[in-house]
């Protein structure tokens, strides 16, 4: 008996002290704390979510019709490569509206060629038309909800990457209905930075100088909205010495030769002449071949580098470049070049967001909070504390001590986990607290009803325990039950609340059933106690 008494003093006393280890960095003055324990015992801080510690919350809705124009687009190119290759001569194709393609025959007598032609795409759908040279295209329903539906998805994984890259603790980003995400990040410093990193398209492209921009004419009526054909305007924009910004009109070759999907790596690295900052690109094998393909077929031309439809660098081609490589420079800060570096990385987004709430939570009401949750927390234990003792008497402080060994225990674990703590999760560790007390209550007044049989104490413990296992076993598993399922199915709050309860319900099966015995067997066998006050 004494045996078996010792092993659990001793499993006790380890996970106790093993908790304390995970919650010592949480408190005040760990950084005084000697270096060595830094780095060899845990030192991460329990993290606290945006309810605790302020932060940003947004809300994105995702522009998923841009993602099906962009998908007609592609289909466009698709087509005009497909008629080449039968040999079905196109007067005109382009897009028409959100999903549809108008497009005209050079020769009326090849339309069933191009009706069958088209059947066989399966995701396009042909509508007559008064010409019989005229064919109008639409992509099928099914396809459209497809392509929205990947969008919200995409974008989602896409903003998760670069948050991720960001630095932001235990973000929490989830989708609202069909296409709105929400994005949460804990202990955000610079919000307007946040939001720029996440809501930027980063859509990358590489296009080609018009040469026919450097004569003036040429350059005034393309100002003026009339560009030659195929061309187009955009501006990069230039910050001089006294940090004042001017744009410089460029005219652009409409077709993009390369996208951003075909970067590998991107990374920041600092310029030897001027010691400013830019963004190294490397392509994959399929965009290294193209891009090689590109600068040899154009040498002693300027190839223009566009980011969301604003040119950061236009350099001249002075040979073929078969690396792969490329750079993009702009008298970045190092900040903004680590910035363009992340989106680069986690790819653009396939649609555009548009952010229609944006809420900080100041650090204040995050303090707030803390001390609310913990005084309520404290009272809460204080008032159970002081019952215990004063119904149960030496019982009732054991029961007590299991229960500090209970709150020991949980927030050690959840500093484990790396769990992040909310305000609803404070509310759950309140349950489990009230569940610890409900549980030794069973405990206590089983053993004073085997007391009233005449037992001794000794008997009457383990009678007690044994008669009230079944019930507070199949207490605890039914809420362990409902928090499993509220963490499947909740987001954010509600999975918290579902952490800290189902945590507190396991650790506290653990410091009733082993630590509250434990103790009153050690009391009973120690001083050979007939009974025992209960």
């Amino acid at each position: 008996m004494k045996k078996t008494i010792k092993w659990r003093a001793i499993l006790l006393t380890f996970t106790t002290v093993l908790a304390l280890f995970y919650i010592l960095p949480s408190l005040p003055g760990f950084e005084a704390f000697p270096i060595w324990w830094r780095d060899h015992l845990p030192h991460e801080k329990l993290k606290l979510g945006l309810d605790l510690q302020g932060g940003i919350h947004l809300v994105l809705e995702v522009e998923s019709e841009k993602a099906v124009e962009s998908a007609t687009e592609r289909w466009v190119g698709e087509i005009k490569g497909a008629f080449e290759k039968e040999k079905i001569a196109l007067e005109r194709i382009a897009r028409e509206g959100q999903d549809k393609i108008r497009l005209r025959l050079a020769k009326p007598d090849q339309r069933d060629a191009a009706s069958k032609l088209i059947s066989g795409f399966g995701t396009l759908d042909a509508s007559p038309t008064a010409e019989a040279s005229e064919m109008l295209l639409s992509l099928k329903p099914k396809e459209v909800n497809r392509i929205k539906e990947y969008a919200v998805r995409q974008c989602l994984e896409t903003i998760r990457n670069r948050v991720d890259q960001f630095g932001v603790s235990e973000p929490q980003i989830v989708p609202e209905g069909e296409r709105r995400i929400v994005v949460q990040l804990p202990g955000v410093k610079d919000p307007q930075r946040a939001v720029d990193l996440i809501g930027k398209t980063a859509l990358l492209e590489f296009k080609l100088l018009d040469e026919r921009g450097e004569d003036s004419k040429v350059m005034q009526e393309a100002l003026a909205g009339h560009p030659p054909d195929g061309d187009e305007v955009l501006y990069q924009k230039v910050t001089d010495a006294k940090g004042h910004v001017s744009t410089i009109p460029f005219l652009l070759q409409k077709k993009t030769l390369l996208t951003g999907d075909a970067i590998s790596a991107a990374e920041i690295q600092i310029g030897h002449e001027m010691n400013e900052p830019y963004v190294s690109l490397e392509f994959d094998k399929v965009g290294a071949k193209i891009f090689s393909d590109i600068t040899g077929a154009n040498v002693n031309r300027r190839l223009a580098i566009i980011l969301d439809n604003n040119i950061y660098s236009a350099p001249r081609i002075n040979e073929k470049i078969p690396s792969g490589k490329a750079q993009i420079t702009g008298r970045f800060t190092m900040e903004e070049a680590r910035d363009l570096a992340i989106v680069l990385r986690a790819g653009a987004l396939p649609a555009p967001v548009k952010i229609i709430a944006n809420v900080t939570v100041g650090p204040s009401l995050g303090q707030d909070s803390i001390r609310m949750g913990l005084r309520a927390t404290l009272v809460g234990a204080a008032l159970v504390v002081l019952f215990m003792v004063f119904y149960y008497r030496v019982s009732g402080v054991v029961a007590d001590f299991a229960l500090l060994l209970n709150i020991i225990m949980l927030m050690g674990t959840l500093s484990w986990l790396r769990a992040t703590l909310t305000l609803p999760g404070i509310a759950g560790i309140a349950l489990t607290i009230g569940m610890a007390v409900d549980t030794n209550v069973l405990m206590f007044e089983r053993i004073r009803e085997e007391l009233r049989l005449g037992k001794t104490g000794r008997s009457a413990i383990d009678s007690g325990y044994t008669k009230a296992f079944v019930t507070i076993f199949d207490s605890h598993i039914t809420t362990l039950i409902t928090a499993v399922v509220l963490f499947q199915f909740g987001t954010g709050p509600i999975k918290g609340f579902a952490v800290s309860l189902s945590l507190g319900v396991l650790i506290n099966l653990f410091t009733a059933l082993i630590g509250t015995k434990t103790v009153l067997d050690w009391m009973t066998t120690k001083w050979e106690m007939k009974t025992i006050s209960v």
